[in-house]
């Protein structure tokens, strides 16, 4: 009798401990799917933020872009007002068209 309930115990202790390291490579293989996972989440957040660094860095070099368009833009018209007020000017003064005075 003593010898079967020593058995069991035995039987019983290999039980336990097989169970014990499928339980251990079960969550061996489980933390190693959660690294891989937040390995996988790291490279999509880093690409993602590196499409939105670009594509603040676009639209910042379109705007100033069309800042410095629209600043040449109105510099020429500047110039043109005032060339146009000068013609006017010596026009009058000088008794012709503002077209000859343009000439001149």
């Amino acid at each position: 009798m003593r010898k079967m309930i020593l058995v069991a115990a035995v039987a019983g202790a290999f039980a336990l401990t097989g169970c014990s390291q499928k339980t251990q490579d079960a969550a061996e293989t489980t933390a190693d799917s959660a690294a891989a996972d937040a390995a996988a989440n790291v490279d999509t957040a880093a690409e993602a933020t590196a499409n939105a660094a670009e594509n603040a860095a676009d639209a910042t070099a379109n705007a100033a872009q069309k800042a410095a368009d629209e600043t040449a833009d109105a510099a020429g018209k500047a110039a043109d007002a005032t060339g146009d007020a000068a013609a006017n000017t010596e026009a009058a003064a000088q008794g012709e068209t503002p077209a000859k005075a343009k000439a001149d």
